[in-house]
């Protein structure tokens, strides 16, 4: 019995250091989570609970504007609000997902696009919907607060280009980035972020572009704002100041009309743009949220390529307007020499084909000699010079002066055009050069094309004794390139005379003479199909041919050259190109003249047949709050009636000049 009492009173040792075990087991791992959700995941569960009262919303900065050489506004920015998502519960996003559809007029399905093409994004970080909110989305989101917190509005400046695509192709538009750019930009592009697409939107995006800041907002339980914390400010983009001159600009879009082609003026001694056209043009404005399907396809779709920036694209047969590389070529090489003439009738025949003179059919030139040929710029000369010559001294002599390689503009996607040789037709075509091939090459035509922007630079490097700058549009470029070419002073005196010869001597472009203006230049008129490939199929307006003028003056160390062309005009350079050429150098000098070289606020007008003075049209509509010291913004065009008064409608007989 003593024993059985003795049993029944000794503790359970190892039940109780079980349980001390366990209890100590489960301290360890209270105090372990403790210590994590403190210590190690103290910075993500501070950040989730800052964020179901702390919203931070992105301030995009503005870009930079373009400024003309005289510190008027070309592009600008214009306030716009853009529709966020914001993404931090997902359960939330697709609940209010079909109502957000139906009070933003979006479809659905754009929606669920929107958020797979971001879904490897931070759920915390927000995503544009709808790029531009108009008054009823507005309305929309401020009156639903409470039951959608899930959007919000974000102040956006949207580009401003002047109206009828003013400078467009220069310019050039900002758009959307691809899923592409976004990749490849390290962090810098976000979802809905717009960057320069084309010109110098894209040429200079960094520079444009800025630095986005953020701003911190305390909100309440249905998203509402209740207060602010700090904000980082947005640094703008940097404005860049070009060498375009708005009034020659303005001078060249008018004359130049609705016609398709382009213009360029260039300043030779430093290589600057004074004036860039090309028609016809997209409106940039369609581009500044995001274009329309039906836009993009119409433009897409245009026969005349309006997205072509044939300033610098346009790959053409230069047509008579080669004559001076094939002259220069000429008394350099002494072969022909200086004294040779040669009889025109009108045609001639080389290696057992027919070559037919512009006068044809008219006229004929008689016996031409070296000035009186370019002068009347008779094929029958050049054709006799190219001959002799070969094709190696004139392929030799026109990529020395820029013909078939890039002039290296501040501006994507220019073309190069091509010069031919022997060369480069056994490189391409695998066959031997024909010698027929020269005669035809010799006047500007067959394989060789240029650019408007390239025969620009030749020409007025001629005329700047073998001096061809780089062209640019940054003013104040720094490191501006420049190719040097031998050519000697009895030559750049014969070609810059024959030149002056052809507006001022009776040439082919005397109806452009200038009372006090030593304008000179060639014409050109060049053939889009061959003469006996159209006297099959016969004439059509699709087979006329480009009218091509250069001008500049004065006629030694130019200050302006203008190269125009004319797309399929069916008329002589020297009658379509030609008066825009006169237009542009003549607004030159007056305003030279009547400034002495200073910016004033008045704009010049040059005979615009309805009247229309744009210095009254841009003095009252003038946005002052862009104002450059002391100088005079371009207008912002803030109404259709404004924006018609500064660029009118080009007169319906400018059209047929």
């Amino acid at each position: 019995m003593g024993y059985s009492f003795h049993n029944d009173n000794r503790l359970p040792q190892g039940r109780l250091a079980m349980a001390s075990y366990v209890i100590v087991g489960m301290i360890g791992v209270l105090l372990l989570g403790f210590w994590k959700l403190q210590i190690i995941d103290a910075d993500k569960y501070s950040s989730m609970a800052e964020r179901n009262r702390v919203r931070s919303i992105p301030v995009i900065a503005p870009r930079g504007r373009m400024l003309d050489r005289d510190g008027r506004v070309l592009v600008d920015n214009r306030p716009s609000f853009s529709v966020l998502l914001l993404r931090d519960d997902p359960a939330l996003v697709e609940k209010n997902l079909p109502a957000i559809a139906d009070g933003l007029n979006i479809a659905v399905e754009d929606l669920r696009d929107d958020l797979s093409t971001t879904r490897n994004l931070p759920k915390f970080q927000p995503i544009i919907i709808k790029p531009e909110a108009s008054d009823a989305d507005i309305a929309f989101i401020e009156s639903h607060r409470s039951d959608i917190p899930i959007l919000e509005m974000i102040s956006i400046s949207r580009r401003r280009y002047l109206p009828n695509g003013f400078m467009a192709h220069a310019s050039g538009y900002v758009g959307e980035v691809s899923e592409q750019q976004i990749e490849s930009s390290n962090g810098r592009f976000r979802p809905g972020d717009f960057a320069g697409k084309t010109g110098l939107e894209k040429q200079y995006n960094d520079l444009l572009m800025g630095t986005d800041g953020m701003r911190r907002v305390i909100v309440n339980s249905v998203g509402k704002e209740v207060g602010r914390l700090s904000t980082q400010e947005a640094i703008p983009g940097k404005q860049i100041q070009l060498t375009i001159d708005y009034d020659l600009q303005q001078v060249a879009e008018q004359s130049l009309g609705t016609r398709p082609g382009a213009v360029v003026a260039l300043d030779p001694r430093s290589g600057e743009v004074l004036a860039m056209v090309s028609r016809p043009t997209p409106d940039p404005n369609d581009f500044s949220v995001r274009v329309s399907n039906e836009i993009w396809k119409s433009l897409n779709d245009d026969p005349l390529h309006p997205m072509l920036n044939r300033a610098i694209q346009a790959q053409l047969a230069p047509g008579s307007v080669f004559k001076i590389i094939t002259a220069t070529a000429m008394l350099e090489d002494k072969v022909p020499p200086e004294s040779y003439t040669a009889f025109c009738p009108g045609y001639a025949t080389f290696y057992g084909r027919q070559f037919k003179c512009w006068v044809y059919g008219k006229s004929s030139h008689g016996v031409v000699n070296f000035r009186k040929a370019i002068l009347d710029s008779c094929d029958i000369f050049f054709y006799n010079v190219g001959m002799k010559l070969g094709i190696d001294r004139l392929a030799y002599y026109a990529t020395k002066m820029g013909i078939g390689h890039k002039t290296g503009i501040d501006l994507p996607a220019e073309e190069p055009g091509l010069m031919p040789s022997e060369e480069w037709v056994e490189r391409v075509f695998h066959r031997k050069w024909y010698p027929g091939e020269t005669i035809s090459v010799s006047t500007g035509q067959g394989a060789v094309t240029t650019t408007p922007l390239q025969l620009a630079r030749t020409i007025g490097g001629i005329a700047m004794g073998g001096i061809f700058k780089q062209p640019h549009l940054l003013k104040d470029a720094q490191n501006v390139g420049e190719e040097r070419f031998n050519i000697s002073e009895p030559t750049v005196e014969k070609i810059t005379d024959a030149m002056y010869g052809v507006v001022n001597d009776g040439g082919t472009g005397a109806s452009l003479k200038l009372a006090g203006v030593e304008l000179s230049g060639k014409s050109g008129t060049a053939q889009v199909i061959g003469y006996s490939t159209r006297d099959r199929v016969g004439k059509s307006k699709k087979f006329e041919d480009n009218a091509w003028f250069v001008g500049y003056a004065p006629r030694r160390n130019p200050e302006i050259v203008v190269a125009v062309l004319v797309q399929e005009s069916g008329q002589h350079g020297g009658t379509a190109s030609g008066p825009v050429v006169r237009d542009i150098i003549k607004a030159y000098y007056d305003k030279k003249n009547k400034n002495n070289g200073q910016t004033t606020v008045e704009y010049q007008r040059f005979n615009f047949d309805n009247g229309t003075n744009p210095a009254q049209a841009a003095l009252a509509v003038n946005d002052t709050h862009s104002q450059a010291p002391g100088k005079l913004d371009a207008p912002k065009l803030n109404s259709a009636a404004a924006a018609a008064a500064i660029i009118p409608a080009p007169p319906e007989q400018a059209l047929h000049r």
